[in-house]
């Protein structure tokens, strides 16, 4: 009888220690090598929904520097407290215009082939955005209905509140696969 009582012990010791190392495991792997992120706007129509939960790589911008198109999840400028996931258009010292619904990266016309509508920022007044050092320009796919880097109060994502570059899409199952 002694001998059942320590094997359940032990047993049950086996259990909760598998349990402990599981949480420690998920814990540094969601702090330390992904960020999880779960869509709550819009604002990347077509290419993310609402309610799609995505996966960002947090050592991808270790060794490199955030590449124009990049989708990435980093901390709002304007309260940091949040996270956002958008799409890098503009990338340091450029100056970007925007007139009409196109986009003019140092004075070329951006080939923008991110955008949901062919046709959004008509009735917008002219913008201009010179891109400083360390910091990235943000737009939502969803043009006419994302709160970007257009209209923030302080309109740049520094490169060390860029918390991974979002890489794959786990829900919904339907649509499970990596971003482009």
């Amino acid at each position: 009888m002694e001998e059942n009582k320590n094997s359940l012990k032990k047993e049950l010791i086996s259990w909760i220690m598998i349990f402990v190392v599981a949480i420690a495991a998920a814990y540094v792997i969601n702090s330390y090598l992904i960020v999880n992120a779960t869509i709550p706007s819009g604002s990347m129509i077509d290419t993310i929904d609402v309610g799609d939960r995505v996966i960002g790589n947090r050592f991808a911008y270790v060794t490199e520097d955030p590449k124009r198109g990049d989708i990435v999840i980093f901390k709002f400028p304007d309260d940091e407290s949040k996270y956002y996931i958008k799409r890098i258009i503009g990338l340091p010292g450029e100056t970007i215009r925007i007139t009409k619904g196109k986009i003019y990266i140092d004075d070329k016309e951006f080939n923008d082939k991110y955008a949901t509508d062919a046709v959004w920022g008509q009735d917008e007044e002219d913008m201009v955005f010179t891109v400083p050092n360390n910091c990235y320009f943000m737009l939502g796919d969803n043009r006419d209905n994302s709160a970007d880097s257009r209209y923030w109060v302080n309109p740049y994502v520094k490169k060390s509140k860029i918390l991974g570059k979002a890489v794959f899409r786990y829900w919904p199952f339907t649509k499970l696969g990596t971003l482009d």
